[in-house]
């Protein structure tokens, strides 16, 4: 698998691909590398970008510029010998580099071409695509954050991450197609596609009933309680599911009454009257630590837990048995990453070598070639 990818969506899907057990050749500029190498603070002990670190395990890098004959003509070599390539240029970028990789395909029939843009490769074609900005005009930002507040991005560059995922899922499709008929294909994938599709009941209220959702902070539109709620110390996440529930959430705070209080006895009442039942529950919710309703929620089976920072949800994950840091190595360098998160059965041995550093497999390569 040949990587002509930079920054996130395009390395996460070819690394979901060398978890599996791809053997991915990435190509870097030379002097400089993929952007993300520096994009820090925060640097991992080795002086490696974190970001980088994020999408980049599992690889082989190559530093090649392409705009000099020879490099160009390596890159043509490297696809010859390649089942998928993954590229994430503006359209016609690499077509002008010299690289015509439908023309390549019409030579090279099983070649699978996963392509992720911003937004597409018609009128949208010359538009950067960035996570942020794909957050801004897909909508997600006008749903996200409080009530009466700015329009706010996601934590995590979440359309890059979706976009990787779709691409991986496209290109595992390709692959069975082409087992079957022997044909490669072309597999597109754009961030504003990706994050519309995963807006799900938010993006459906507005193309099947002509609903613009708006924000609503931690509140969910159509279910009450499911929202972050006080505790004496500190929030807790709320998501109470069905009226059964709803009877066993409240006779645990010890107002069992109002599982049959007209206001509350179904869901739409209690999306109704949200204020009322968000202010009863905020007062019977302070009189404890968010750890303890927590903890008495788990044992009666409701899903309630406390806000954790992402080190505290790395402890609970490990406590939980799902192990979910990865301890790898490469060249002598020890580091560690966020584990492949399918599990499989039975399993099979995944690799675990750290991110590469610039070139580092450069020679390898070209010795090859």
């Amino acid at each position: 698998m040949l990587d002509l990818s930079r920054v996130l969506a395009g390395p996460l899907t070819s690394m979901n691909l060398a978890d599996l057990g791809a053997d991915v050749i990435k190509v870097e500029r030379p002097g400089a590398g993929d952007d993300t190498r520096q994009w820090g603070p925060p640097f991992a002990e080795d002086g490696t970008a974190t970001y980088f670190q994020t999408a980049n395990r599992n690889k082989r890098s190559i530093a090649i510029d392409f705009r000099e004959p020879a490099g160009l003509q390596l890159i043509l070599d490297l696809i010859a010998e390649s089942d998928v390539v993954v590229e994430n240029y503006l359209p016609g970028a690499l077509e002008r580099a010299g690289i015509d990789l439908e023309a390549i395909r019409k030579e090279q029939p099983s070649l699978i071409v996963a392509s992720i843009t911003g937004f597409g490769s018609a009128g949208g074609a010359s538009r950067p695509g960035y996570d942020f900005v794909a957050q801004a005009l897909s909508g997600l930002m006008h749903v996200t954050g409080e009530r009466d507040g700015e329009a706010m991005k996601v934590g995590v560059a979440l359309v890059d991450v979706l976009a990787s995922k779709d691409s991986t899922i496209g290109i595992l499709a390709a692959l069975q197609h082409r087992d079957r008929t022997g044909e490669g294909m072309r597999v597109e994938v754009n961030l504003l596609s990706s994050i519309q599709a995963a807006l799900a009941n938010q993006i459906q209220a507005t193309v099947g009933a002509g609903v613009e959702p708006t924000r609503l902070g931690n509140v969910h539109p159509s279910i009450m309680p499911y929202e972050s709620l006080p505790a004496s110390d500190g929030e807790i996440a709320v998501a109470i599911g069905n009226n059964k529930q709803f009877r066993d959430f409240v006779t645990l705070l010890g107002r069992p009454e109002l599982a049959d209080d007209e206001r509350f006895a179904t869901n739409p009442d209690r999306v109704a009257h949200r204020p009322e039942l968000r202010e009863i529950l905020s007062e019977a919710l302070a009189s404890d630590t968010a750890e303890n309703w927590q903890e008495r929620c788990v044992a009666a089976n409701l899903a309630v837990g406390k806000v954790n920072t992402i080190g505290e949800g790395i402890e609970l994950a490990q406590e939980l048995g799902i192990d979910p840091v990865l301890e790898l190595e490469r060249d002598g360098v020890a580091s560690k990453g966020i584990r492949h998160p399918v599990r499989y059965t039975p399993a099979f041995d995944m690799p675990t070598a750290g991110p590469p550093a610039l070139d580092a497999d450069g020679d390898a390569i070209r010795d090859r070639v």
